[in-house]
């Protein structure tokens, strides 16, 4: 039981830590981008990677966001990184889909990329591309929120309250953020199922 308290101890910490104000900002700044007919580019690797879908399907079915995960394409993904080497493909993604001040992208990361320790570089190698061509740097991002949170004030930082457990908590409290980005009735367009049958009933 004991680790179980302090794992349960640390999500109640980890979420009296948020930048709730960050997060109310995120919400606003991605009303903006829907108005003007943006983009978003959800961008994750690893466990990261499985949260981009769950999430561009929530801002696409949701939010009515135009909204997109690379690695959504495990074919087109796993070519250019042979062929091409980690850290070619979300560049090359991006660069192909026409990125620009118009749109954003949407980093999640354990620990938001790290240049100097060759960590994630394909996220690294995208903020750069989306740093070039003006465009919207999001994100949510554990630890100290590395090369992400150097870049972008707009990147949603999740505390690191116990190391051992950072990457349990960031990569969960990425779906707790983006659940309520995409709830906040300033971005919520169409009915959830089950919230809209239970109204009915």
């Amino acid at each position: 039981m004991n680790f179980i308290n302090e794992y349960f101890e640390a999500v109640v910490k980890t979420t009296k830590g948020l930048d709730l104000e960050g997060i109310a900002n995120c919400a606003r700044s991605l009303k903006e981008l829907r108005l003007r007919k943006g983009r978003v580019f959800v961008l994750g690797m690893g466990g990261s990677a499985g949260n981009a879908s769950h999430m561009v399907n929530d801002l696409r079915k949701i939010c009515n966001i135009e909204a997109y995960a690379p690695t959504d394409n495990v074919s087109e993904f796993s070519a250019s990184c042979n062929d091409e080497g980690l850290g070619s493909y979300f560049p090359r993604w991006l660069m192909t889909s026409g990125l620009s001040s118009n749109d954003a992208i949407f980093v999640l990361s354990v620990g938001g990329g790290n240049k100097e320790l060759n960590v994630s570089t394909e996220l690294t190698n995208a903020i750069d591309v989306a740093t070039k061509c003006g465009a919207k740097i999001l994100g949510i991002v554990g630890r100290d929120g590395g090369y992400s949170k150097e870049k972008s004030k707009d990147v949603i930082l999740v505390p690191s309250v116990i190391p051992n457990l950072d990457t349990a908590l960031a990569e969960s409290f990425q779906a707790i953020i983006w659940h309520g980005l995409v709830f906040h009735p300033e971005l919520k367009i169409n009915p959830s199922k089950w919230e809209s049958v239970l109204k009915e009933n």
